[in-house]
């Protein structure tokens, strides 16, 4: 009798982990099945390079603290009959409004990089259609254009702040090569990085500020024409018509012009 009660408690104890190794297992899938629908969901990204099989590419600035090497980065660009995309700060705008307007005046583009610099994927949905109507409205006061381009403070981003570009129709434009300027290396450093992973429809990341760029400017340009490459500003870059982006952030029109959604 008493081998029979050990049993049955053996019996229920076996069950009891049976039936505790279930529900743990039945948590876990329904957790994995949570994860995956998360990770599932449509993830929309920006435009970091576009689809195209003409050797042409975009150089752009991003210019959000100083400006004593503006004035020179321009001149290289009228020496080589240049032109770019500059991304502003609405307080660079603010600070240094004479640049904005010489940077248009000179037949460039001129792209939104927000009103204060933040962390746009931490803000609202609001907080961030404010950073962007901020910088949008005192680039159009002194240039007479609205900008239509946007450049995420930091590369950050998330999907809110680009559903809240399309539905003010701007594109929300990263970049395939950095140039890492902004960590000093030489101009050499800069041009070997650059010219490394160029390729057609590539958007190459500057910076106005940076110590040794303008040195780099010159002899980066010689190099992408001597690849037989073609630059243009961002705008120009970008084909018109419904388009989507691939896990990569290749901008692809699509067929017949019908929007897909990104990936």
């Amino acid at each position: 009798m008493k081998v029979l009660i050990l049993t049955r408690k053996r019996l229920l104890i076996m069950l009891a982990c049976v039936l505790i190794a279930a529900i743990c297992a039945g948590v876990a899938s329904y957790s994995a099945q949570n994860v995956a629908a998360t990770m599932g969901e449509t993830r929309k990204i920006p435009i970091y390079y576009v689809d195209t099989q003409e050797k042409v590419c975009a150089i752009s600035f991003d210019a959000a603290w100083g400006n004593e090497q503006t004035e020179e980065l321009l001149d290289t660009l009228d020496k080589y009959n240049v032109k770019t995309t500059f991304f502003l700060v609405r307080q660079w705008v603010d600070n240094f409004p004479e640049s904005v307007k010489e940077i248009a005046g000179r037949g460039h583009d001129i792209g939104n990089h927000s009103a204060t610099h933040p962390h746009m994927a931490q803000l609202s949905a609001s907080e961030q259609c404010q950073e962007i109507e901020d910088c949008n409205k005192a680039v159009e006061e002194l240039t007479g254009c609205c900008p239509t381009l946007f450049r995420a403070p930091y590369g950050e981003y998330d999907n809110k702040l680009v559903e809240n570009l399309q539905a003010q129709h701007m594109y929300c434009v990263q970049w395939n090569i950095d140039s890492l300027d902004w960590k000093d290396p030489s101009a050499e450093e800069i041009v070997s990085r650059v010219t490394k992973k160029l390729c057609p429809g590539s958007i190459i990341l500057l910076h106005n500020g940076a110590k040794n760029t303008p040195e780099a400017l010159p002899k980066l340009i010689e190099a992408i024409r001597a690849e037989g490459y073609k630059i243009v500003p961002i705008s120009k870059l970008i084909p018109a018509g419904a388009y989507y982006t691939d896990h990569e952030g290749k901008m692809i029109l699509t067929e017949n012009n019908t929007a897909a959604p990104t990936e």
